[in-house]
């Protein structure tokens, strides 16, 4: 009972295994394509990403650390590569060495920018010139002039910042504006650090440095006795006739209220600090680097107030999509509520639903007829081997015709055994009691010939014979 059960269960249940057949190229190919849009159209964040940043104890170094602290977070490693500063930082990215660089305003231009292929992802502070001199040496009348514009400083030793740096190109601009030739003064190209002990052992007059207060040297630099700070006081001027820079003042007391420094305000030209990328820096990527740069420069400064920065303005290089939309709108919505990895696998998923939707529809169009082909193929191929028995009735020559027919009932009977055993959808049975009408009919005109040949003797003969050979199954074909 057991196993007539099975037997039953077996013909009438859905071939899965035909779907399968039939639907896994379909599939595949539907599985294939995805794949190859998620990570060819649409590729993931890459794990690492390289920024180069500036000098030793800079404002550049100090923030690049602190990029990579926040990326690290989300399983970015940023590759922090150290440089003269925002001259070499451009060239880096104009040659594909870095993805991303602080760049400082004035360095380039839009078009240039643009021929360049490179974007800004924002303005993230003010980095004031800082040119510090040594206090005027003598007493009485033999005491130095002190040096309040920047004609006074031909004649001295002065050190400009070495090549790659964006102080070099800046203050010679400004001397240009004073009259002041290269030749009319000494100057030198030293990093910064070097240059300060030349500066404190007094073997140089002054330097210049183009930074963010936070810079180590700096503050060490406003607390040192006999080291003044020179106050651009044409600030605005200079602000004037160069447009990518800012007139700022440093306020009386903000480095240190007891000592009261600074002792008064200074007036200072600042350009702006930029991050910049190239534009082939993954959009996920930007997304977290404009979202690092409002925590890490989005408080108030010496400079700057509260939420100030990073700012899409005070740039002059194009800014990225993303990096615009982030100012006008914030951060994206998933990346609010969820980890960035996980945001970044939503967003993406528009590519999948995209293939999805120019596979799907067309496919499934084909998958239905090509199922329905392969079921009834299971019994139409049978109809080959009943047109070659009723080929062999008809070319059977006359002196072994009863030979023949006997074998070819006898070849009736095996195809027949054969087909009872196929296993086929209830919903296509149909085409399976054909087959078996069909063979019996088949089998009637050979015992039709049988008789015609041999007489009603050997008809019966064949005929108990054929039924002998089925046993049960004679019932099943309707009579011819």
């Amino acid at each position: 009972m057991r196993h007539t059960m099975s037997k039953i269960l077996k013909f009438t249940q859905f071939s899965v295994r035909d779907l399968l057949v039939t639907a896994g190229p379909t599939i595949l190919l539907i599985v294939g394509v995805c794949l190859l849009a998620y990570f060819v159209v649409d590729p993931a964040p890459p794990r690492k990403v390289s920024l180069s940043t500036g000098q030793e104890n800079g404002a550049y170094e100090e923030f690049g650390k602190k990029y990579a602290a926040a990326l690290a977070k989300h399983g970015i490693k940023v590759a922090l590569q150290p440089s003269a500063g925002s001259q070499e930082n451009l060239q880096r990215l104009k040659q594909g060495q870095v993805d991303i660089a602080f760049v400082q305003s004035g360095s380039t231009d839009e078009a240039a920018a643009e021929r360049e292929g490179l974007v800004s992802l924002g303005s993230l502070f003010t980095e004031p010139v800082w040119l510090f001199l040594r206090e005027p040496q003598g007493k009485g009348k033999h005491k130095q002039a002190e040096i309040t514009e920047l004609s006074q400083l031909k004649g001295k030793r002065i050190n400009l910042g070495p090549e790659g740096a964006g102080a070099p190109r800046l203050f010679k601009q400004l001397l240009s504006l004073n009259g002041v030739e290269p030749g009319d003064l000494t100057t030198s190209s030293l990093g910064n650090t070097a240059a300060t002990i030349e500066l404190l052992e007094g073997r140089i007059d002054g330097l210049v440095f183009s930074s963010a207060p936070e810079a180590p040297l700096i503050q060490m630099l406003l607390q040192t006795p006999g080291i003044r700070l020179f106050d651009f006081a044409q600030a605005e001027a200079y602000a004037r006739k160069l447009p990518f820079l800012t007139h700022v003042v440093l306020p009386r007391g903000i480095v240190d209220f007891g000592r009261d420094l600074p002792a008064k305000e200074y007036h200072l030209i600042a350009p702006t600090a930029t991050l910049v990328a190239r534009e082939d820096l993954h959009p996920a990527l930007v997304d977290l680097f404009v979202q690092a740069a409002s925590s890490i420069h989005g408080g108030a400064g010496w400079f700057q107030q509260q939420g100030q920065f990073p700012s899409a303005r005070y740039t002059e290089i194009p800014v990225a999509a993303g990096a615009a939309k982030y100012y006008k709108d914030g951060a994206p919505f998933l990346q609010r509520y969820m980890s960035f990895w996980l945001a970044n696998f939503f967003d993406r998923m528009w590519v999948l639903v995209v293939a999805l939707g120019a596979l799907i529809l067309p496919l499934s169009k084909v998958v239905p007829p090509l199922y329905v082909w392969r079921i009834r193929s299971r019994v139409y191929r049978w109809y080959g081997q009943l047109r070659t028995v009723e080929q062999a009735l008809e070319e059977a020559p006359a002196g072994r015709r009863q030979e023949i027919y006997a074998l070819q009932l006898k070849r009736l009977n095996e195809i027949e055994e054969l087909v009872n055993q196929i296993s086929i959808p209830l919903s296509f049975a149909d085409g399976l009691y054909g087959l078996r009408s069909h063979i019996n009919f088949v089998r009637q005109r050979v015992l039709a010939l049988m008789q015609g040949e041999g007489g009603a003797d050997a008809a019966v003969a064949a005929r108990a014979g054929a039924l002998g050979a089925q046993p049960g199954q004679a019932g099943l074909a309707p009579a011819a």
